[in-house]
């Protein structure tokens, strides 16, 4: 799979995705919870998608918040794959009614 043009990377983020960021070869966002629990929660349901595609992110935790960012290491940047799984993440985050952002 090859890596995307910044241009098409930055059009699909602009249209598809919201309030994910692009930063050098990876797109990022972070996420706030109500407590550490949800985050390591919606941590967890991230894995079990991820591990399906085969395609994992880089992320930290720290209590409530969760940063993600994704990028395809073989391909060296951003392909279909990380946008897949960030519609994946995006959906998953939906579905915590007592998170903030």
């Amino acid at each position: 799979m090859n890596a995307l043009q910044v241009s098409e990377v930055k059009e699909y983020l602009a249209v598809n995705l919201t309030d994910w960021t692009l930063v050098k070869n990876t797109i990022n966002k972070d996420f706030k919870f109500k407590s550490f629990v949800e985050a390591f929660s919606f941590m967890t349901a991230i894995a079990l998608e991820a591990e399906k595609i085969n395609h994992h992110p880089d992320w930290s935790n720290s209590y409530n918040q969760v940063s993600i960012s994704l990028t395809n290491h073989e391909a060296k940047g951003i392909t279909q794959l990380d946008f897949d799984l960030a519609k994946k993440i995006d959906r998953i985050f939906s579905k915590y009614s007592l998170s903030v952002q």
